[in-house]
């Protein structure tokens, strides 16, 4: 589906302007939404993606304003590289497209939980999911004190 053609809004950042709460790059997002964003100084929110039914965290991306518009406007997960200073429709080289089935913002409007239906693996590397090197942690249960946790010495934060 073309995104439909709407007046672009948003003054791009220069060196001499930063725009660390407002959208870096033009974008026809609505502005009640684009309002709600806390954007970081390079004009990107975190986008979390998870499988739409599972809830299988798959990937987390970028986008600004515009990426999100696309997004919301073609069903296409989209989003802006970092790297390669542009946006890319996820899928468009791949095939592993991601179609969007709803987006939510968090409630400090700096997180998007975007839930897709994926088609093929989300991580470049060919894994279904970008998270997939676990990393050894100490666990407990509620109300036990952590295996190994280390002994609060006086004089610290909380201790008795």
């Amino acid at each position: 589906m073309p995104v439909p053609d709407a007046p672009v809004t948003g003054v791009p950042a220069s060196p001499h302007h930063p725009a660390p709460t407002g959208p870096v790059r033009p974008s026809r997002l609505d502005p009640a939404i684009a309002a709600r964003l806390r954007r970081g100084p390079d004009g990107l929110v975190a986008a979390v993606v998870r499988q739409h039914d599972s809830g299988e965290v798959l990937m987390v991306a970028w986008m600004d304003d515009e990426a999100l518009h696309r997004t919301l406007t073609t069903g296409r997960a989209t989003y802006w590289s970092r790297s390669r200073q542009e946006y890319w429709v996820k899928g468009a080289t791949s095939g592993h497209h991601q179609y969007v089935r709803s987006v939510a913002l968090d409630c400090d409007g700096d997180a998007l939980l975007v839930s897709v239906d994926q088609v093929g693996p989300a991580c470049h590397t060919g894994r279904r999911s970008c998270f997939s090197a676990e990393l050894p942690v100490v666990t407990g249960r509620p109300g036990e004190p952590p295996v190994g946790d280390l002994p609060v010495t006086e004089g610290a934060v909380g201790a008795p």
